[in-house]
């Protein structure tokens, strides 16, 4: 889709549109012998040559990285979890050698653990909130890729070495921000598992009582 959108975006094709369009005009009006769709398709020719000289050709290849937006729609679960396989692969590949091991290693292990929330979560009695839901899903779909994005944006000798605003680099910096995910997704995984435990506990004092009534006299 991204390749479709920068040709159509394009100025050559905004080039060869404006020429196949006059073309056609031109042929309309009986300004010219030449068929309609012979002169429309020389128009556009002219016009996509031109406009790409001019102005700039289609890019057919982008950042890999850039193909990392989601939607929270349809089922949470699915678009999660494609999500999830997108950063891992990208994480994998790792382009240009811009995530050192260390980084590496903590988005796959953010991916694995952020896959085990979703499984637990399926299988829980216990629910999440509205807000912790919504961060749960966020997480996956926006939060961590978006962070990803950004970081990987910049390029590898200024994120290692250029000290931001923050006092940190970008390296620090995504690192940091990694750690902030993974104690919120332990947290949501603790949060579940609570209430489990709370589910277990309240049936087992159920069946202690209704098998062990209490004696009289």
């Amino acid at each position: 889709m991204n390749k479709i959108s920068n040709f159509l975006q394009s100025p050559a094709n905004w080039g060869g549109m404006g020429l196949a369009t006059l073309a056609l005009v031109l042929s309309s009006v009986g300004l010219t012998q030449v068929g309609a769709g012979a002169l429309a398709l020389l128009g556009y020719a002219a016009g996509f040559g031109v406009g790409g000289m001019w102005f700039g050709f289609p890019k057919w290849s982008g950042n890999p990285w850039d193909a990392l937006e989601f939607e929270d729609q349809g089922d949470a679960r699915t678009s999660m979890l494609n999500a999830l396989n997108a950063v891992r692969q990208l994480v994998d590949y790792n382009p240009q050698g811009r995530l050192p091991a260390s980084l590496q290693s903590k988005v796959q292990d953010l991916c694995k653990q952020l896959a085990l929330l979703l499984d637990q979560w399926e299988r829980s009695k216990g629910q999440l909130s509205l807000e912790e839901g919504f961060h749960a899903r966020h997480i996956a779909l926006s939060y961590l890729p978006d962070a990803l994005k950004t970081y990987m944006s910049i390029p590898q000798q200024f994120a290692m070495s250029k000290r931001l605003d923050n006092g940190q680099t970008a390296q620090e910096t995504f690192n940091a921000t990694l750690d902030d995910l993974t104690r919120k997704v332990a947290q949501l995984s603790e949060d579940l598992a609570t209430q489990d435990a709370q589910a277990f506990l309240s049936h087992s004092q159920f069946l202690h009582e209704k098998f062990n009534p209490p004696r009289i006299g």
